[in-house]
């Protein structure tokens, strides 16, 4: 069935003359990764069409893989005449360039949960550890027609080791190992990699202390960080930083659910929240609270203590329940 719909993808795809990639706000690796790459074969394999990301976001963390076009590059009508495709997105408000919406055609190509499904073609994979898995699959299925270099290479095995946790995730099989390893093949510097990814500034470290001596646990097992706005001045943190605080939560035994809530700087009061989870889903806590995401690894936006709270103790009984049904667990 899938290579039925990527076929009809690819038919799309050399349609038209003119291509344009979006992805959703707030970027990550994979979405960036996603886009940059599968605009890289694109470009490699017809470089007589016009193929561009126009997406006016930065990323400090993402800034080593390039930054791409505003998107008033281009008139609505230039827009109207071309293929839109909307990658790690699962659903149509989070896509970052409203003017998506004018492409005379959309193609859907993401691994989220289908909460609500658009594009004149969609293609999900829910199992898939990263829509950058997603592209290399596509590649691979027609490498006959379609051409592949070491940049392209970089920009998604960039996704694939930043949305499967260097691999760690339960949504890695062998699909995702054969895909990297497609990749690896041709060439991608992993110690490169890894220090662009990784490597952190002094601020950063001492904000990783700062997080395990502030961190707090519910009754049952909720690790959970609030960085404030304080905090955030306190140690030069950009948004981005700031939400790395959740990957510090992740190995407390008997902690199978781990939160941070990031308050917004400037005029931004919402709090951004990020939960991830061993074993545990957590993507209905985050429906709950305007969010999604994965089973393990959700997004949600909270406003005020009373939400926080709330959404604090929803994860709690969640964590209870499971810990009171399931085995095995550490």
């Amino acid at each position: 069935m899938n290579r039925d719909l990527m076929q009809s993808i690819l038919q799309k795809i050399k349609e038209y003359d003119r291509i344009l990639l979006f992805r959703h706000t707030r970027c990550d690796g994979d979405c960036v990764g996603a886009t940059k790459g599968l605009a890289r074969i694109l470009c490699l394999t017809y470089p007589d069409k016009e193929i561009r990301i126009l997406d006016g976001q930065r990323s400090e963390y993402l800034s080593f893989l390039g930054y791409d076009e505003a998107p008033d590059v281009l008139s609505d009508e230039e827009y109207a005449s071309a293929l839109g495709i909307v990658l790690d997105t699962g659903t149509e408000r989070r896509i970052s360039n409203p003017k998506y919406a004018l492409c005379r055609e959309i193609v859907k190509i993401d691994h989220h949960i289908d909460r609500e499904p658009y594009g004149d073609l969609s293609w999900v994979e829910e199992q898939r550890s990263s829509t950058c898995e997603m592209v290399v699959h596509f590649y691979d299925t027609f490498r006959t027609e379609l051409k592949i270099d070491l940049q392209a290479a970089t920009y998604l095995y960039t996704g694939m080791v930043t949305d499967s946790g260097r691999f760690r995730y339960r949504d890695v099989s062998g699909d995702t190992l054969r895909c990297a390893a497609i990749l690896l093949d041709l060439g991608v510097n992993t110690d490169q990699l890894y220090a662009q990814l990784y490597m952190q500034d002094y601020d950063a470290l001492k904000f990783k202390a700062h997080v395990l001596k502030k961190m707090k646990i519910t009754e049952n097992g909720v690790a959970y960080l609030h960085v404030t706005r304080a905090m955030q001045r306190r140690f030069h943190l950009s948004h981005e930083q700031a939400g790395t605080a959740v990957s510090s939560l992740d190995a407390i035994k008997g902690s199978l659910i781990w939160i941070a809530f990031i308050d917004g700087m400037g005029k931004d009061r919402a709090t951004r929240v990020r939960l991830r989870s061993r074993f545990v889903t957590v993507n209905e806590v985050a429906e709950q609270f305007r969010g999604g995401g994965h089973e393990c690894a959700s997004g949600a936006t909270v406003y005020g203590k009373r939400e926080i709270r709330a959404l604090l103790q929803m994860a709690d009984e969640r964590l209870k329940e499971y810990k009171e049904t399931h085995e095995g667990w550490l």
